[in-house]
């Protein structure tokens, strides 16, 4: 991606380049640098519209995974048709004059192929079809009977780690984190957690004070285990202190996944 028209040279600072927004918002400059520019783009009503284009386009490529596939032009079936029939003339050119390909086969030991009768192999190919979609739904239904034969564990106090992960992969070490820093700030999604009171009693087993609010809370996944990820100020500008707790804290329990300062030193 190259702007020529603003921060030529990827200009760090306003007015912006796009180049350099579209790094930060991919999250592939380095934490220090991260840390940094997002504290300014957030401050600057055209860096942000620009990285609000950039959420827009990803998430209407993401919706295109979903989308149904559209049904073929009839005109096209139409051409396809002939252009089978077509075929089956050139494949068998023994027969006496011009059949529609969707005439029946001859008879055997008529001492001719017979024509590819297109209506009799759609009539197959439809009830293949059936049969390949009740099998699925068959298949389907007895997933669901297992899943509720199962007890769900997940909600089961005492079991460590049990909520599946979801947010955004960072090391064990927190190692990434910091370049979520910007998109997490004034976001208050407390993931498998579920509430603050949770989130307030995880903060108070690990010894922090309850005074310093956090900047921003969300889900992460830490090198495959459900956390929520808080972003506090420590005085300094430009930087934060990252503490992510596992989905299994409470009372007595900080289960701490990771604990870094990002930022300037």
């Amino acid at each position: 991606m190259t702007d020529e028209s603003r921060g030529i040279g990827g200009t760090i600072g306003p007015p912006w380049s796009v180049d350099v927004l579209a790094d930060l918002h991919a999250g592939v400059l380095d934490d220090t640098r991260a840390a940094e520019l997002w504290p300014l783009v957030n401050a600057d009503p055209e860096a942000r519209a620009v990285l609000d284009a950039l959420d827009a386009t990803q998430a209407d490529l993401a919706s295109l995974a979903d989308a149904p596939a559209p049904r073929m032009p009839a005109e096209f079936a139409a051409r396809l048709d002939a252009a089978l029939a077509a075929e089956a003339a050139a494949a068998f050119p023994g027969q006496a004059g011009p059949r529609s390909a969707t005439q029946a086969p001859r008879q055997a030991g008529s001492g001719n192929a017979p024509v590819l009768d297109l209506a009799a192999a759609r009539r197959r190919r439809n009830k293949r079809l059936g049969w390949a979609a009740g099998v699925l739904t068959a298949a389907a239904a007895a997933i669901v009977a297992v899943t509720i034969a199962i007890p769900d564990t997940a909600q089961q106090p005492g079991t460590p780690n049990v909520a599946a992960p979801t947010g955004p992969s960072v090391g064990n070490d927190g190692a990434g984190a910091q370049a979520l820093v910007g998109k997490a700030i004034g976001v208050r999604d407390f993931g498998p957690l579920q509430n603050e009171g949770r989130l307030d009693a995880c903060i108070a087993a690990a010894g922090l004070d309850p005074k310093v609010r956090p900047e921003g809370i969300r889900p992460v996944n830490v090198g495959g285990k459900a956390g929520v990820m808080i972003i506090l100020t420590t005085g300094k500008l430009a930087q934060f202190r990252l503490v992510a707790f596992g989905a299994d804290c409470g009372p007595g329990n900080p289960a701490v996944l990771f604990d870094k300062v990002v930022g300037e030193k």
